[in-house]
């Protein structure tokens, strides 16, 4: 269903909004699972990251809120998200998307909340996921519309990919590590979207 999905969603905002466009897609590793680490306001930019991806399916991180209705759960599930509680992250946060990253998968997360603290500890969890799984993080920024309005009005859409960043293995200081590496990822977001 996800490969159906993102090839349908891509057909219908190409005819709404024209096409879209890549920046960088040589820089993801090739045939190796990572976590894409992208900005976020809106539905839009899940579903332009994943085209952006595309042929690689993406398994997003989401928060445990939207999986109460059955319908919706199902849906998402097919879509290859998996919840999480943002509210109370805990050890099980790191177990879904450390098994994914060992298949060989990629694993989605969207740090930029509607809280800092939220952003804060999205971005904390990226970065202990990827040092135990030992993946580098590739930063991912979408420019474009957020809206169906602004959709309609044709304004471009853009993703623009960045450089991959390694994070070290955790050692008895990991909130320095943690630390320098928010800042990396932070940085990397501010230079990608002065690209445009």
């Amino acid at each position: 269903m996800y490969t159906f999905a993102t090839r349908f969603l891509q057909l219908i905002l190409f005819l709404m909004n024209g096409r879209m466009k890549t920046v960088n897609k040589e820089k993801l590793p090739q045939n190796d699972p990572f976590i894409v680490v992208c900005t976020h306001k809106s539905w839009i930019d899940v579903v332009c990251l994943g085209i952006a991806l595309y042929p690689i399916p993406i398994h997003f991180m989401a928060k445990k809120e939207l999986f109460n209705k059955v319908l919706i759960k199902n849906i998402l599930t097919k879509l290859n998200a998996f919840p999480v509680d943002r509210s109370n992250p805990g050890p099980s946060v790191l177990k879904t998307p450390l098994q994914l990253l060992k298949k060989k998968q990629v694993v989605g997360i969207f740090p930029s909340g509607t809280r800092n603290s939220e952003e804060k500890v999205l971005k904390n969890g990226a970065i202990h996921i990827a040092s135990r799984a030992s993946v580098p993080i590739i930063p991912a920024v979408y420019i474009g519309p957020h809206t169906i309005k602004d959709l309609l009005g044709r304004k471009r859409r853009t993703i623009i990919l960045g450089d991959a960043i390694h994070v070290p293995k955790m050692t008895k200081d990991k909130e320095s590590v943690t630390e320098a590496t928010n800042e990396v990822i932070s940085k990397a977001f501010e230079e990608l979207k002065s690209n445009i």
